[in-house]
């Protein structure tokens, strides 16, 4: 039986020798915190994770602030809506690689400092070769506040379920450039073909893509449109 979760999002707790009250006090405050929490954990047979900012294969080349466990979160609707887009894909074979879902504004703010380094470019070879890095904003790229923190917004890809691989996109994920487009005139006709496929189950289930980005889409109508959350996912 196809289902998600619900995940206690708390502080992280750091309990060392004679710091057990400290400790105590934290954990309250934590499980508080949880009790309050908008979001589910998704969890489905068909469904793969690759949290992508809880390791260092990323834009910024490190974890982000906030990624604590490699789980997506998202509020319930938004939930419920990407495993019924699991259980139609599966019928054809095909299953769900989770790159990002929710994601905390300390995240947010790691991105905001990382484009602010103009002297980091470690990563520009893999993820934005033909982008300048002080381009992030006005390319639409990064910004100060993201959809992600709002719980309705996921990155994701398909991948077959008969062997795990990956289906062709064109690009990888957070691939900094305009092919990344989800309708870019690619030469590759399957992986355009591809594209167009997670996008039309996405579609039907309620989200919505954001053009620059094939990888990208939110549930509509978005539950928080106005709130950016900063619980971190753990």
């Amino acid at each position: 039986m196809k289902m998600f979760s619900l995940l206690a999002l708390a502080c992280g707790v750091l309990i060392t020798s004679g710091c057990k009250q400290a400790a105590d006090a934290q954990l309250g405050e934590a499980q508080s915190a949880a009790a309050q929490s908008p979001f589910v954990q998704v969890t489905d047979a068909n469904i793969t994770l690759d949290i992508k900012y809880f390791t260092h294969e990323n834009l910024v080349g490190e974890p982000l602030d906030g990624y604590l466990a490699a789980r997506c979160l998202l509020v319930p609707e938004a939930a419920r809506a990407l495993v019924a887009v699991s259980e139609a894909l599966a019928e054809d074979g095909l299953g769900l690689l989770i790159f990002d879902c929710y994601r905390p504004q300390r995240a947010v703010n790691h991105f905001v400092r990382w484009a602010a380094s103009p002297e980091d470019n470690s990563t520009k070879p893999d993820f934005y070769p033909n982008e300048e890095k002080h381009l992030m904003f006005e390319r639409g790229y990064i910004a100060e506040r993201s959809g992600h923190s709002r719980g309705a917004t996921v990155d994701l890809s398909l991948y077959r379920l008969a062997d795990g691989s990956p289906l062709d996109m064109g690009t990888g994920f957070d691939f900094m450039d305009e092919s990344s487009a989800t309708d870019y005139p690619l030469e590759n006709a399957q992986a355009v073909a591809n594209r167009h496929l997670l996008r039309q189950a996405m579609t039907a289930a309620g989200f919505k893509n954001y053009a620059q980005e094939w990888w990208h889409y939110t549930f509509k109508p978005e539950p928080h449109p106005d709130t950016y959350f900063d619980i971190p996912v753990q």
